[in-house]
C-alpha cells in the first residue's frame, strides 16, 4: 500500500511538472488534494514558483486537506492572481505553500518602488501599492507574507560582511515599507503574518550584470491560505 500511495504522489508530480506552464492553480489544488498534500508542496514550491521561499510559508494546521478543498482552494486562488495581475507593475506567480496548497506571490521591482540604496517609497510606486491593498482587502481570508531582497552588491567603505549586513537590513526596511503602506490603505494587520528581510538571499537572476542585479532587488508579497480558508474549503463553504 505503501508503494502504491508513493507512486500515486509520483504520478501526480509528473503530471504537474508536464504541464505546469498551463495548469491553473485549480487544477493543481485538486492534484495536490489528491496527491499527498504537504509532501507533493514541498516539491512543487520549487519547480512551479522557482523560489523555495513558497514552501516555508502556510498556516499551521492540524487536519488533512482533502481533495476538495484544495480544489475550492485552487479556485480561489486562480481568481486572487487574477485580480493581482491588474495591478500596475506587479509580476504574478502560482506557487505552491507548505501546505501543498495552492498560493500567489506577487513580485514588485524595488526599481518601481525604491530609489538606489533608500527605503522611502517613490511617488509612482504609491498607485501600485494603493492597487494591491484593494486586493488583499477583497482576499482578506488570505494570509499574507512580506520579504525583501538585495542584490549582492558591496557598499562604499564596508568589508563583504558588512555589505552583507546592510543589505539584509535595507531589505528589511523596504518589506516594512511596503507593509506600512498597505495598512495605511486599510489592509489589516492582522492579515500580514510575516515581514522579513533576506538580503542578498535567493536571487532571481544573474548578479553579475545591472539587469539581473536590479531584478534581485524586490519586494516579494504572498497570499496563502489561512487556517479559516482552509477550515472553509474543508467544510466546503469556501466561497
Amino acid at each position: 500500500m505503501k508503494k502504491i500511495r508513493i507512486g500515486i504522489v509520483g504520478l501526480c508530480a509528473l503530471m504537474i511538472v508536464s504541464g505546469c506552464g498551463t495548469a491553473n492553480n485549480t487544477t493543481k489544488g485538486g492534484l495536490i488534494g489528491a496527491g499527498g498534500g504537504a509532501l507533493l508542496g514541498g516539491v512543487m514550491g520549487n519547480i512551479i514558483g522557482k523560489n523555495s521561499t513558497s514552501t516555508a510559508l502556510g498556516a499551521a494546521i492540524g487536519m488533512a486537506v482533502g481533495t476538495g478543498a484544495g480544489v475550492l482552494i485552487g479556485k480561489k486562488m486562480d481568481k486572487a492572481a487574477a485580480a493581482a495581475a491588474q495591478v500596475q507593475n506587479a509580476k504574478v506567480e502560482q506557487v505552491t505553500d507548505a501546505n501543498g496548497l495552492s498560493a500567489v506571490k506577487v513580485s514588485f521591482d524595488s526599481g518601481i518602488l525604491f530609489t538606489t540604496g533608500s527605503s522611502t517609497l517613490a511617488a509612482s510606486a504609491k498607485n501600485s501599492l494603493t492597487q494591491f491593498a484593494n486586493v488583499l482587502k477583497q482576499y482578506s481570508d488570505a494570509d499574507v507574507a512580506i520579504q525583501g531582497y538585495t542584490d549582492n552588491q558591496g557598499w562604499k567603505n564596508s568589508t563583504a560582511e558588512q555589505s552583507a549586513q546592510k543589505n539584509q537590513a535595507l531589505s528589511l526596511q523596504r518589506a516594512q515599507s511596503v507593509q506600512n503602506y498597505l495598512l495605511s490603505q486599510g489592509v489589516s494587520a492582522a492579515q500580514v503574518k510575516s515581514v522579513e528581510g533576506l538580503g542578498e538571499a535567493n536571487p532571481v537572476a544573474d548578479n553579475s550584470t545591472a539587469a539581473g542585479q536590479q531584478q534581485n532587488r524586490r519586494v516579494e508579497v504572498y497570499l496563502y491560505a489561512s487556517e479559516a480558508m482552509i477550515n472553509a474549503a474543508n467544510n466546503g463553504t469556501l466561497q
